[in-house]
């Protein structure tokens, strides 16, 4: 019996950064990989990707898949997106129709974002970047008089926009803080946010009533630029927002404008451009906590990656039902308007 046929087409990822040397190994092993040494180099070339659609068993990357590219791959039982989003480069409805299976590997980064959302939200809250760079300045001012606008996270009410992979793996993190959790996504019923230990509301109640606002919600074509100006001026003066998704959910200028107003403190992981530009705006804008979408981007998640894809195509390739990664949905999966990655160097800017 011929080895499975696995096109290896991963960029902005490559299979130094997703695998570890024994997870390389195991991948090997599971079949004939094509693409891995070109690769290296970024996106396959169509011309090597047409000559093995015929014999492709699975496909670990972002390969475009039109409806007559998935038509000449016949043996085709899996796509596996490595890059974290459901691009619109593939043609999903005959993915369903076939039977191919879809998966991301959104879920890795669950963790780490949940992690940083909370470290950026003490920060806001206590005023601990702000603080340093005072006193590094000698401007600082001791004991209460440096915290006149800090706060502790216990017993707030706390608000999320959106709760996917991400939510869920802040609530546990939060859990100590005794918040009351109110959660606004109207892909989930009541009962299960409920069930999550927390309050349904509407979204002008996330807005106005918590002190703390975590936005979590990805980017789809009903949510595009979402919490538009007069939304986000609803927001408490005495709240922090924290933008941990995606920039496409927030008219991004709005809330660079009403942060430079004092009108409340925001931290943003995420930007409408990245790299983002040296004369971006929120660069020198006070009360805006920024970070250069590296939240989730932790060496031990990118090797995360590779685990996660060689368990379940392992699974696959054996008949067997994938368990770690995240399944496209019919109803869902053409409505994501998340960007794709972007491959540059550490440090560069446009």
């Amino acid at each position: 019996m011929n080895d499975p046929v696995i096109l290896f087409d991963p960029w902005p990822r490559s299979a130094d950064l997703i695998f570890s040397r024994a997870t390389r190994a195991r991948f090997l092993a599971l079949g004939q990989v094509v693409g891995l040494h070109e690769s290296a180099h970024g996106k396959l070339p169509a011309t090597l990707v047409e000559a093995a659609l015929d014999r492709v068993v699975a496909i670990v990357g972002q390969t475009d898949l039109d409806a007559a590219r998935l038509a000449r791959a016949t043996a085709l039982q899996c796509i596996i997106n490595v890059e974290g989003n459901f691009g619109q480069n593939v043609d999903y409805a005959a993915c369903f129709q076939r039977g191919i299976q879809v998966l991301s590997i959104a879920p890795v980064f669950a963790q780490p974002v949940a992690e940083m959302a909370l470290g950026m939200a003490i920060d806001l809250a206590r005023g601990i970047t702000r603080g340093d760079q005072l006193m590094r300045s000698g401007q600082e001012q001791y004991g209460l008089a440096g915290n006149r606008d800090a706060f502790t996270l216990r017993g707030q009410t706390m608000g999320f926009i959106g709760c996917g992979n991400l939510g869920r793996a802040l609530i546990p993190l939060l859990a100590p803080l005794r918040p009351r959790l109110l959660v606004h996504d109207p892909w989930l019923p009541d009962s299960l946010v409920r069930d999550l230990g927390a309050e349904p509301a509407t979204l002008a109640q996330v807005l106005t009533e918590p002190r703390v606002i975590f936005a979590l919600a990805g980017v789809t074509k009903e949510n595009q630029g979402w919490l538009n100006r007069t939304r986000l001026q609803t927001i408490r003066v005495d709240a922090i927002f924290l933008l941990m998704s995606r920039a496409g959910i927030v008219d991004f200028d709005a809330l660079v404008d009403l942060v430079a107003q004092g009108r409340f403190r925001a931290a943003t992981d995420v930007f409408p451009v990245e790299p983002a530009p040296a004369n971006a705006p929120a660069r020198k804008t006070q009360g805006l906590l920024l970070s250069a979408h590296r939240a989730g981007g932790l060496p031990s998640a990118m090797t995360d990656i590779g685990d996660m894809v060689v368990d379940d195509l392992g699974l696959i390739l054996a008949g067997l039902p994938p368990q770690r990664l995240q399944a496209a949905r019919r109803e869902t999966v053409t409505r994501w308007r998340n960007p794709p990655g972007r491959s540059y160097a550490p440090g560069t800017r446009p």
